[in-house]
């Protein structure tokens, strides 16, 4: 296995060290953090992997972490950890730019399963980073910039995560079809994913707030509903 470095900020100390036992006896490098400051005291400092972040820590907490983590870096997958049943942590992570959460309390198994998802997809999506578009491109009324992690919309800009620029460049590459959500998460989140379409739901959420002069009636990506979505690509854009 090639040297995987993961960072855990978990603030329970026995969470903590049967995360550390279990992933270094799948072989992989592990910094453990005990609060989110200390968290990001250590992602500055050294070069990671996959960061798995607990929500509920002192000093920082799990939110504020993978905002700041994704102020400098969009690629570095992270995972959040959520008490069961806190559902609207998962929705709020998800806009924050988290790749994936799992649930406590949770088996080895899943989070094997989804670390090596989530790794796989991050693979994938660095090899594939030539040929997955152009670096600049239209949508809707929107100019795209894919180097700068970012669309300008008449005077507002707005920052786009590597979820919603992968979104948008799929829909970009297919104007006018229905496209599932099933076809939706395996372009983007890849066919390993575990998660919900309520993922994809949240992220096609905010990139309607960015991208639709009125969010609540889209024109732009439209619902096909039960089957997914539709990019209303401009004629002249066909």
């Amino acid at each position: 296995m090639e040297n995987i470095h993961i960072l855990i900020a978990e603030d329970d100390p026995n969470i903590r060290t049967g995360l550390v036992d279990t992933l270094e006896s799948e072989g992989y490098t592990v910094t453990p953090a005990e609060d989110g400051k200390q968290a990001m005291a250590l992602f500055n400092k050294n070069d990671f992997s996959l960061i798995i972040l607990d929500i509920m820590m002192p000093e920082k907490s799990g939110y504020d972490v993978c905002r700041e983590i994704r102020q400098t870096n969009e690629e570095v997958p992270v995972i959040m950890l959520t008490a069961k049943g806190e559902e609207i942590d998962k929705v709020v992570g998800l806009q924050l730019g988290a790749d994936d959460y799992i649930t406590k309390p949770f088996g080895v198994h899943e989070l094997l399963a989804r670390i090596s998802a989530v790794l796989r997809r991050s693979n994938r999506s660095s090899a594939k980073t030539d040929e997955s578009g152009p670096d600049k491109f239209s949508f809707g009324n929107s100019e795209v910039d894919a180097l700068q992690y970012r669309m300008k919309k008449g005077e507002e800009t707005f920052d786009l995560s590597s979820k919603e620029l992968e979104l948008l460049r799929f829909f970009y590459q297919h104007p006018g079809e229905v496209l599932s959500r099933d076809q939706l998460l395996n372009a983007v989140w890849g066919i390993n994913y575990f998660g919900t379409t309520r993922t994809l739901d949240q992220h096609i959420a905010q990139l309607r707030k960015k991208i639709e002069a009125d969010p609540a009636n889209p024109n732009i990506i439209t619902t096909v509903h039960g089957v997914g979505y539709r990019y209303e690509s401009p004629p002249h854009m066909s």
